[in-house]
């Protein structure tokens, strides 16, 4: 039997890991600036989290986690995780913290898995980097996350959209439920398979079906529905991000495929996508924490499909900052020693070092240093070993020059300055 990878998953292998890992490194980088600390979940979790929070209906309960039943834990079914919020949330109450000190904001990253039919940015291995709140219900909260995802997307060098909408809370969330719902039975004959088995559970099911566009952009309005104190609350947050000059537009389909959302929810597009064209996602829960065992606490979150803006970065060809590379090249055993002592003395240096195999020719090893895309190569060979030199040759503009091996550090760094 020839192995091979499972459908839909990826095997990511040099500049695409790194690409992921670029992304994940400037999210890191953004959360030290909001103060946002982190949190690490398990991959695996009792189905009944995911039942209970994101819902029965939902896609990703009733078709696409990956289960089974656990022998050690007394017949459990367990999942792997398809998404983050639901076990931040776990984390958060089973840690005593919604009662203790409701305030708090983490950010977490790894891989979700789901059953999807794969195809160019979904996987069913994929990757996220998310951020939660909790404790926090006020519109300033919503802003400042929209803030930030855009504060990441100028320093990617991205075009992202923000799609924004408003679900409405207990108050008024039921009438927009009824008449989504008599829409749904006035229409029963368009409807597809999927929305005739939610229509009577959940009807706002209808507005995120990839099969009934048409009628989905016909349907009742949730901003139509909104109390006093919603419509207050969207308006206030699309008035604090017209003041932070954070561009959007109002998307009355948004309401994401999760059961616990309400009031502010939210898409963000690259438009250098195709079909798959969402990179970031999330809104407001202020009920779940409840809902899974917890305190009255309010929560407010988005993750961040980390593959989906990597192809966003490649489709862009958005530039990027990357260390110079210098590949060191040694002719010799004694040469080897040496070129080993400075490799980790160059790695001090904000510059990728590769020591190249000494088992090649030169003319071989200044092929690899080319192919790897090296800016410098350093070569010592019996020669600059004697006079404790080294050959720094500049790959771009084909010069070399002899250089001190006590200088030439100093010597690249220089380079570097330039």
């Amino acid at each position: 039997m020839e192995l091979t990878r499972l459908r839909g998953f990826q095997d990511l292998i040099g500049p695409q890991a790194q690409t992921l890992a670029y992304v994940e490194q400037r999210a890191r980088a953004l959360m030290e600036r909001y103060a946002i600390g982190e949190i690490r979940i398990p991959l695996l979790e009792r189905i009944e989290l995911y039942q209970r929070s994101t819902g029965e209906t939902s896609d990703i309960v009733s078709k696409q986690m990956y289960t089974f039943t656990d022998r050690d834990e007394a017949g459990s079914v367990l999942a792997l995780r398809p998404e983050g919020t639901p076990g931040v949330v776990r984390a958060y109450i089973e840690a005593g913290l919604d009662r203790s000190d409701p305030e708090q904001r983490f950010f977490y990253s790894g891989p979700m898995f789901r059953r999807e039919r794969p195809q160019k940015g979904r996987y069913r291995q994929f990757y996220q980097f998310g951020v939660e709140v909790f404790g926090r219900a006020d519109p300033a909260c919503d802003a400042e996350l929209l803030i930030m995802i855009d504060d990441l997307r100028r320093d990617l060098g991205l075009d992202f959209q923000i799609e924004l909408n408003s679900l409405g809370d207990a108050t008024c969330r039921p009438a927009f439920r009824a008449a989504l719902l008599e829409y749904g039975r006035q229409h029963w004959d368009e409807l597809c398979r999927d929305c005739h088995d939610r229509l009577e559970r959940n009807p706002l099911r209808l507005l995120d079906c990839k099969i009934d566009v048409r009628l989905a952009e016909q349907a009742p309005k949730s901003l139509d529905y909104l109390c006093p104190e919603c419509r207050r609350h969207f308006e206030t947050l699309c008035d604090l991000l017209k003041a932070a000059g954070v561009q959007f537009v109002i998307n009355p389909r948004i309401v994401r495929g999760l059961d616990y959302y309400m009031r502010t929810t939210f898409e963000v597009t690259s438009s250098n996508l195709g079909s798959q064209n969402a990179v970031v996602a999330g809104g407001r829960y202020d009920g779940l924490v409840e809902v899974l065992g917890g305190a009255s606490v309010a929560g407010i979150g988005f993750a961040i499909g980390v593959e989906r803006v990597a192809l966003a970065l490649h489709a862009a060809r958005a530039p990027r900052a990357q260390l110079p590379r210098v590949a060191l090249i040694a002719l010799g055993d004694p040469a080897v020693r040496k070129a080993t002592e400075l490799a980790r003395a160059l790695r001090g240096l904000p510059l990728q070092v590769e020591l190249l195999s000494t088992q090649r020719s030169l003319k071989a090893q200044l092929k690899r240093a080319d192919k790897i895309g090296a800016n410098y190569a350093v070569i010592i060979g019996p020669d600059e070993l004697a006079r404790a030199a080294a050959q720094l040759r500049d790959l771009g503009a084909s010069s070399q020059r002899e250089v001190s091996l006590d200088r030439l550090a100093s010597e690249l760094a220089g380079g570097l300055a330039h």
